[in-house]
């Protein structure tokens, strides 16, 4: 399969909490890393989630946010994952930056080359990622 999205994590599903409209979904991959999904009550019946179950996690580069000093503060995104920078590829306007997770997941994010330089991002150094649990989809094997 090719896709666009620099972030697909494979895993298996390892938590449902379902509402009226919305579930939120969990991600657990071979790693330990979670990713966290929310999507329509329609999706779950109709992708048959159910936990246990393996799928695949797809999320857009340009929605994820890097953080090199978190300043105590705390968000709102479901997504919030810890790890070290292991790469910057810069570019003309932005570079992409790819953190790894302890598990060993790799997480590519879209960031200015302007903000590159400001927080000092270099491979080593710590950072966390951020992301909306409604930017990430869902999919599962036919």
């Amino acid at each position: 399969m090719s896709i666009s999205a620099r972030n697909v994590f494979e895993g298996k599903i390892s938590a449902i909490t379902e509402g009226p409209v919305h579930a939120e979904v969990s991600l657990t991959t071979d790693g330990g890393d979670t990713i966290v999904a929310v999507v329509t009550e329609t999706s779950v019946k109709t992708l048959g989630l159910a936990v246990g179950k393996v799928a695949k996690a797809f999320v857009k580069a340009p929605g994820i946010m890097v953080l090199a000093d978190e300043s105590g503060l705390r968000f709102s995104a479901r997504n919030h994952l810890s790890g070290s920078v292991s790469a910057v590829v810069p570019g003309a306007v932005n570079s992409e930056v790819v953190v790894t997770l302890p598990g060993g997941s790799q997480v590519k994010a879209v960031v200015t080359n302007e903000a590159v330089a400001e927080m000092q991002l270099t491979a080593g150094k710590h950072a966390s990622v951020l992301f909306k649990a409604s930017q990430v989809i869902l999919g599962v094997p036919v």
